[in-house]
């Protein structure tokens, strides 16, 4: 076959998935039907648990640097500034990076295919697929290539990361349920002067038209996002700027000096029935699409590439069975699911009209808001929830035991010492076998005949704290989740979950 996978769709999702496989030595392609990457900045936020895991592709350390950390959001309410939540530190202690960092989409892609680049993959660009079969032993799939020309490619295992609109979906036979909110929504990347270029977060409540004020990197730049309103909704594709309302923008003084892009566009909440047929699977918007409530779309995306490349990385060179890709489907589809049900009431509480929902918005929330988020316990939850560090694979099938409060599939918590902390040997892909304390007998040289890490560090009550047992063994899996919690830290409990999986491990 021409290759291990065939990647359709270099967004950030098929980019990270196709970066994570080259890297692990898989022969990847990519097409993508699009003439250039994109130049928008259309998604902003990359949340902490994404940070984490671009450890391992070296990316985070350049994406903190050139992005923006966002300290605070502001409440507004006809006109004034009625509340300021501060954002600074909401994550302090629960991971490297508890900040809201602003990274627009636009320049991670072109820092993604850089990296791609590096390792000898090249986006073919103008290429689209027309079908995908499924021969049982490989895919088929008829590109059109830039000039018409058509061509079959054969390849071992196919990405569907083409977005809402996703061939692969088509081809699997999968559904899309869900539907379409009636709102009809601009974006615009902007550059403006006021009190809302301050390089902070902008939240309009009022009744008026809907706006939420983005910092971007850069004095004065910013992204609006707000609605389109009354009898200008019907032919969203006709307007410009010019043309949305301006009560909610001259309400926060926002005063416009240079519009550099404008989009108009709708909010869709749709599920896949499936994230995997055969050879084919689906990930990113293919197989979710949500509200951008949250900044959780692009990172979801992210989330299901790096939980599928590491499978996909073992199963090509016969490090595991075809089965332990069945897991991509369950530890992804049910995260996925709540995601859109919690953006939908999140997106639905901010767009309802009505006196209760106007009292709600404008009197209730800029009194409640700053009160949950001085509690630690709530602030730690909202920064927990959003920077997607408790999403976990409990009760799927490669999650196995519990040691202290950590069970199998969990993230492993972040425990900073001194000056260093246990997450210093994540930028490793591969197994990795960690203890907080003194490792088993035997377990040391079982590590070293397999060639798998073994990261010992000294007990202190920090990270008994954290709900990490000591002496126990955490088998951490390639994408650094908790793979085996095993409370008496034995060779025959790693071997015995090998070998129930099997999987070669070194």
């Amino acid at each position: 076959m021409e290759t291990d996978v065939l990647v359709v769709g270099a967004g950030p999702t098929g980019l990270v998935l196709a970066l994570s496989l080259a890297r692990q030595g898989a022969k990847v392609r990519v097409v993508d039907r699009a003439e250039r990457p994109g130049t928008t900045s259309r998604a902003l936020a990359v949340q902490a648990r994404t940070l984490e895991l671009y450890r391992q592709l070296g990316l985070t350390d350049e994406i903190v640097a050139e992005g923006h950390h966002t300290p605070a959001v502001n409440l507004w309410v006809r006109g004034s500034r009625v509340g300021r939540i501060s954002l600074a530190q909401m994550g302090e202690g629960l991971t490297p990076y508890p900040f809201l960092h602003i990274f627009p989409q636009d320049r991670h892609e072109r820092l993604l295919e850089e990296r791609l680049e590096a390792e000898g993959v090249r986006v073919e660009r103008n290429t689209e697929v027309m079908s995908v079969d499924d021969h049982g032993d490989r895919i088929v799939a008829r590109l059109a290539e830039a000039g018409g020309a058509e061509r079959t490619t054969e390849s071992a295992w196919i990405a569907g990361c083409d977005g809402a609109r996703s061939i692969v979906r088509h081809a699997i036979g999968a559904s899309f349920q869900g539907g379409t909110y009636r709102q009809v929504f601009y974006v615009a990347d902007a550059e403006v002067a006021g009190p809302t270029a301050n390089g902070e977060l902008h939240v309009d409540l009022d009744e008026a038209d809907f706006l939420a004020v983005f910092p971007l990197d850069g004095a004065g730049r910013v992204r609006l996002i707000g609605t389109v309103r009354d009898d200008r909704a019907d032919h969203p594709e006709t307007l410009c700027f010019e043309d949305v309302g301006q009560r909610a923008i001259d309400h926060m003084k926002v005063q416009v000096q240079k519009i550099n892009w404008f989009s108009t566009y709708h909010v869709h909440h749709r599920v896949t029935d499936r994230f995997r047929r055969g050879r084919a699977f689906l990930l990113g918007d293919a197989a979710h699409i949500h509200s951008p409530a949250g900044g959780q779309g692009m990172n979801t995306g992210i989330g299901d590439a790096m939980n599928l490349a590491w499978k996909l990385a073992e199963v090509i060179h016969g490090r595991a069975p075809e089965r332990i890709l069945d897991s991509y489907e369950p530890e992804r589809i049910g995260f996925a699911r709540r995601l859109v049900q919690t953006t939908d009431r999140v997106f639905s509480f901010a767009t309802a009209e009505g006196l209760i929902a106007d009292v709600l918005r404008t009197r209730l929330t800029p009194i409640v808001a700053p009160l949950l988020t001085a509690s630690d316990r709530a602030r730690d939850y909202l920064f927990r929830t959003i920077s997607q560090i408790t999403l976990n694979y409990r009760g799927c099938p490669l999650s196995r035991g519990e040691a202290g409060k950590v069970r199998g599939g969990d993230r492993l918590p972040w425990v900073p010492v001194g000056e260093s902390d246990n997450f210093r040997g994540l930028d490793h892909i591969g197994w990795q076998v960690h203890v907080y304390g003194k490792p088993a007998v035997g377990l040391p040289a079982w590590c070293e005949s397999r060639k798998i890490p073994l990261h010992c560090f000294d007990w202190t009550e920090a990270y008994g704290a954290a709900g990490l047992a000591q002496n126990a063994l955490y088998l951490l899996r390639p994408d650094t989740y908790v793979g085996l919690a095993d409370p008496a830290g034995s060779v025959a409990g790693v071997d015995a979950y090998c070998n129930d999986l099997g999987l070669i491990l070194g």
